[in-house]
């Protein structure tokens, strides 16, 4: 039976994760890959989030921070949670721009793989795939 080592210094306890949340492969479907860095130890999360769309429209970039908690059965291993604000630019003749809330959650397991959800703007996906891509 192998024992669990205590991590020396905080980078032996962090890990670089990414992956995709949403129905790859559907046509329109919007799909948000992310790139996070763990902290294992204190269980935040903090990356880069973008969000693409098989239409005309440029991707969304979302930097993040998050939590990672252990659910300690089944095999939903990890609960994720994520938010941040990306900036969105008003069409012309408007002048200005404004800021708007992303939100994501990963019900996954060891692998980082499983089910969730995320929003933004008026935009709201749940029940859809989270893939490793580690």
């Amino acid at each position: 039976m192998a024992t669990l080592k205590e991590p020396k210094t905080l980078i032996d306890s962090a890990y670089l994760t990414k992956g995709t949340i949403g129905n790859v492969g559907m046509p329109g479907a919007p799909i948000a890959h992310f790139s996070l860095v763990v902290n294992a130890a204190s269980g935040t999360v903090s990356g880069m989030v973008e969000i693409t769309q098989a239409i005309d429209s440029a991707p969304i970039e979302v930097k993040v921070t998050g939590n990672v908690r252990a659910t300690g059965y089944g095999e939903v291993t990890k609960i994720v949670s994520l938010s941040g604000e990306y900036v969105v630019s008003v069409p012309p003749p408007a002048i200005g721009s404004y800021l708007q809330k992303f939100e994501a959650h990963m019900d996954i397991n060891n692998e980082w793989n499983g089910t969730g959800g995320f929003s933004y703007g008026s935009h709201n996906i749940e029940n859809v795939p989270v893939k490793s891509e580690n």
